[in-house]
């Protein structure tokens, strides 16, 4: 792939390699390159170095009357016709 009049091979890793060399990677996105990080062959991110025109985070204070994040009420439980349980654990014995 031609990027701004230079070519550069874009690199791809796999989750766990990335998970264990993530500096190394990281290293080399800060120098230009571009990694699309692969789960069992499929792609499923890239990352790619900052440029001038991505906008800066900014952390934001939470709104007045919000409450503190312990005490945020959660959302019902939705009524389900299966046990999520059960599905969860048939799952995972399946790999096994």
């Amino acid at each position: 792939m031609t990027i701004r009049d230079y070519v550069m091979a874009m690199m791809h890793v796999g989750v766990a390699q990335l998970k264990a060399r993530l500096s190394e990677y990281l290293r080399r996105v800060r120098g230009g390159a571009e990694v699309t990080v692969l789960d069992r062959e499929t792609p499923i991110a890239r990352i790619v170095p900052v440029t001038g025109d991505t906008p800066p985070l900014s952390v934001r204070h939470p709104r007045r009357g919000a409450p503190p994040p312990g005490r945020v009420p959660l959302p019902r439980p939705l009524p389900l016709p299966v046990d999520v349980v059960t599905l969860l654990l048939e799952e995972r014995q399946g790999e096994r």
